[in-house]
């Protein structure tokens, strides 16, 4: 399955529901921050369009509303998105990581946990 592209506003409201398991459209807006705060109808249109790319289930019905749960995880929406970086550079990492270093966003922390991760891919045979 593709990965599946999340808005801003779309992530917002994935965020909150990875935090919080499930909730309700009502409760997605309480959630949001009050300062730019969209419409109600507006996380509801938005939720619903989270559903129809299957970003979000609906697991019970409560009452006369419904309440949401993610069909994704943040792992795989973040692979998605580190896929679709790479795919800029033509799948190359290193202008990726060699910006990382410059800018210094990459630490010594990071590159001895790439080094572990890659020694535990080659231990499993998987590299």
């Amino acid at each position: 399955m593709p990965p599946i592209r999340l808005s801003p506003r779309e992530k917002q409201l994935m965020e909150i529901l990875w935090q919080q398991s499930e909730a309700s459209i009502r409760e997605l807006h309480a959630a949001l921050p009050t300062r730019k705060r969209p419409a109600y109808t507006t996380v509801q249109t938005l939720i619903y369009r989270l559903e129809d790319k299957h970003a979000v289930r609906r697991i019970r019905k409560v009452g006369n509303f419904h309440i949401f749960a993610p069909s994704i995880t943040r792992e795989e929406t973040e692979r998605g998105l580190l896929n679709d970086l790479l795919a800029l550079f033509h799948g190359q990492s290193r202008p990726v990581i060699a910006h990382l270093i410059e800018s210094g966003k990459l630490t010594r922390e990071d590159i001895a946990y790439a080094e572990d991760t890659l020694s535990a891919f080659e231990k499993e045979g998987q590299f």
